[in-house]
């Protein structure tokens, strides 16, 4: 058992202080076979604690049904903190940006009747309120008061860049303190006054995230709280990706500069990502405050952070390490080698079978609908939306226009493939002539990722939030059909057929297994090995390669299946041992 406490210039635990140095792991960017690679790493490197968000998204994706198994085994990952010698900073939410799908706010919760997001309205209180429980249910053992790893934990995130409601807040930390949360609470929050001012509440020790500039950000807490500690909840060392964008890359001494800085001042640090992993399947995030903008994370969270995305050192993590080194003398501080990758033989794909022969068996809600529902209104978070409408004719030369289409639309008649769209506002319509018999137009809308940060959150609706038109037509009667693609184990292949919108299947053998790195294989689509969902891909780049870790693989048989939206490169896969 352990007491946490708060002093005017640090932590206490147990009656000494602690200055912490702390990284973020997220346990759900992690393959659950490497936490404890992972968690090695964060010891040697010289950190004494790991912070991580909780995703509301992933462990409740239909209201009511929680998951914490398998690699959303939250306990697990805090015991193995613990086991670590390692304290734990918990980030629960309910709302966590983390540039994961949606800012973690799951696609049911946002079309409940009259939510609004992330205030004391009723509906989306009860639903919020309702998932903590059933974290804490989870975590309470773990606490730091009875023996467990857990020292602070967060109330909501960042909610000074989203709004200024101190009721909302004060009643979350309310409802964390009845429900026997006992560790420290505090608040993360830009260092500009208005995200201060907006964020910070009585009752929460309030931390700052900045990259650089630490004196600023500081100074701006410390004069409406200066009887606090200095923290820095977020210590940017690097930066996230969007497609079609250059890799974004910061100096390591830049970094280790401002470490040293902060360290040698007193502060507590969280490095932001010390290892930031992958966005494995569909749980990506995006950006964007007006719909113009919008811009989808790609599958790599790699962060350019010290540990990177397959567990290797870089020189940030060099150059870091020895500056706690200099500051603390931790003895458990070692050298952490690069892994041992290797590059399997290229892989024939042999077997195809179409998406939109299969959409009865990869459907987990099919409805008709007047109007084309979203897919948060068929109830799923993730994946795709299938849409079918018959057309009448005869109809000359005529102009089809998608609008609100989030987010990449790909369009059939009668079972010719018409093309693509792309968050399309029907000024790009398509040109149509419809037999007198009619004909079936068919759109399958792939979900890029719902946007996690801003004022768009939780209204990024998608599948097809507008209309489809013949010209300036509404056409109504769909059959919508959500496809969240979690398994494709019903999926019968037949001869090998590259054609827009197919699952490509291949078979190969391993005698051993290593960490591996996947090239691309076509224009878009994303790729399970064994079942498992490495992500997406899309040759806008930046990158060129899906990582691949080790305990996805088998010694013996794999499989691999390749969903292909547009071309596939060729019928041979390509792995390589670097990332590219």
């Amino acid at each position: 058992m352990s007491t946490v406490n708060i002093g005017k210039t640090g932590f206490e635990i147990d009656g000494k202080k602690v200055q912490l140095i702390s990284g973020a792991i997220h346990y759900f960017r992690v393959h659950p076979g490497l936490w404890d690679d992972r968690l090695d790493k964060a010891v040697s490197f010289g950190l004494n604690a790991v912070e991580t968000y909780v995703p509301w998204n992933l462990h409740e994706r239909h209201r009511g049904r929680f998951d914490f198994s398998g690699g959303l085994d939250l306990a697990l990952f805090l015991r193995k903190i613990k086991e670590h010698g390692l304290h734990a900073i918990l980030r629960p939410g309910p709302y966590i940006c983390a540039e994961h799908d949606g800012g973690g706010l799951p696609g049911w919760l946002t079309v409940l009747p009259g939510v609004e997001l992330r205030r004391t309205n009723k509906p989306f209180f009860e639903a919020a309120t309702d998932y903590l429980s059933a974290v804490f249910k989870q975590v309470r053992p773990l606490l730091a008061a009875g023996g467990g790893p857990i020292i602070a934990m967060q109330v909501e995130n960042e909610y000074g860049s989203y709004s200024h409601d101190k009721k909302y807040l004060n009643a979350l930390r309310d409802f964390y303190i009845a429900s026997g949360i006992n560790v420290p609470l505090f608040t993360s929050d830009g260092g500009g006054d208005h995200f201060l001012n907006g964020g910070m509440i009585d009752g929460c020790l309030a931390c700052v995230n900045f990259g650089s500039h630490h004196q600023d950000a500081f100074t701006a807490r410390r004069s409406r709280r200066p009887d606090e500690p200095d923290f820095c909840m977020e210590f940017w060392d690097g930066w996230f990706d969007h497609w079609g964008e250059e890799h974004h890359a910061r100096p390591g001494s830049e970094v280790a500069d401002e470490l040293s800085a902060m360290l040698k001042a007193g502060a507590s640090v969280n490095f932001y990502m010390f290892h930031g992993g992958t966005n494995f399947g569909f749980t990506n995030g995006a950006n964007g405050n007006t719909a113009a903008e919008y811009s989808p994370t790609v599958t790599s969270y790699d962060y350019d952070a010290p540990l990177s995305e397959a567990g290797d050192p870089t020189e940030k993590f060099d150059l870091c390490q020895e500056i706690i080194r200099r500051h603390t003398r931790n003895v458990r501080i070692a050298t952490v080698l690069a892994g041992h990758r290797f590059a399997p033989p290229p892989v024939q794909l042999s077997a195809s079978v179409k998406l939109r022969d299969n959409l009865d068996k990869l459907a987990s809600a099919a409805e008709r609908s007047v109007t084309p529902k979203t897919q948060e209104q068929l109830g799923e978070t993730f994946g795709f939306v299938h849409y079918t409408k018959h057309l009448d004719g005869p109809v000359a030369s005529c102009p089809l226009r998608l609008t609100g289409v989030n987010d990449y639309a790909q369009v059939w008649l009668d079972g010719q493939y018409l093309g693509n769209r792309y968050r399309d506002d029907g000024s790009h319509p398509f040109t149509v002539a419809i037999p007198s018999g009619g004909a079936e137009l068919e759109v399958l809308v792939e979900n890029c990722g719902h946007i996690n940060y801003g004022p768009l959150t939780g209204r990024d609706f998608k599948g097809i939030s507008g209309s489809v038109a013949l010209d300036l037509q509404i056409q109504l009667d769909w059959l919508c059909r959500a496809l969240p693609l979690d398994s494709l184990s019903r999926l019968g292949f037949g001869a090998f057929s590259d054609e827009p919108a197919s699952f490509h299947r291949a078979v190969f053998h391993l005698k051993d297994i290593r960490d591996t790195f996947l090239r691309f294989p076509g224009v878009k689509g994303a790729v399970w090995i064994n079942g498992f969902n490495l992500g997406r891909y899309w040759n806008r780049g930046p990158g060129d390669t899906l990582y691949i870790p080790a305990p996805a693989l088998r010694r013996g048989i794999n499989e691999i299946v390749v969903l292909e939206l547009e071309k596939l490169n060729s019928a041979t896969l390509e792995f390589t041992a670097e990332r590219d």
